[in-house]
């Protein structure tokens, strides 16, 4: 099924190439509106080379805001701290039965501004891969692939403390938590 758009006499100008089904179409191939239409190869590669960063820029967003999320939890921690060696000075917490305090906090206006558009960022980058895939074109979905594949590469990389003194034998990787930004 092809789909060639275009307004009625082109005056010689070539149509745009959609396809619903796999494809390898580069010249005259249109991507999101007929302004980004492949016009030669190099454009094609541009365009290619484009979702690759895009891939890489959504996992650098991503991990930007786990990144983020950690700094504020450990800004948390060291309030709760300060707060928690000063509630034991009072004596505060000295009954005899357990008692577990708890201290909550919540991120200011600016705080989760800034988580929103990460998030945002995020997610819109997603959203705009997904329609890019959504034309079946062969060299855009191989670029998503690479793309993501050096993302997770150059920006998640695998880091973990063990603590020796709790160290548990038995316990099962985590895991893949998020494959895919758009449905969680």
């Amino acid at each position: 099924m092809s789909h060639n758009h275009g307004g009625g006499d082109t005056g010689g100008a070539t149509e745009c190439k959609i396809e619903m089904l796999w494809n390898w179409h580069t010249i005259d191939a249109c991507f999101l509106s007929e302004s980004w239409r492949i016009e030669n190869q190099g454009m094609m590669a541009a365009t290619c080379i484009g979702v690759m960063l895009l891939a890489v820029l959504i996992e650098f967003s991503r991990r930007l805001g786990k990144e983020y999320d950690a700094y504020l939890t450990r800004q948390f921690q060291r309030q709760a701290c300060a707060h928690g060696s000063s509630l034991a000075a009072k004596g505060c917490g000295g009954s005899t039965e357990p008692y577990t305090p708890t201290i909550t906090y919540r991120a200011t206006v600016l705080q989760q501004f800034i988580r929103a558009l990460l998030h945002a960022v995020t997610y819109g980058g997603a959203y705009i891969v997904m329609l890019l895939v959504m034309y079946f074109n062969g060299y855009i979905i191989i670029s998503v692939f690479v793309g993501a594949g050096l993302g997770k590469f150059l920006c998640d990389w695998m880091v973990v403390k063990i603590d020796v003194q709790n160290l548990e034998v038995d316990r099962a990787p985590a895991g893949i938590d998020e494959a895919t930004v758009c449905c969680g």
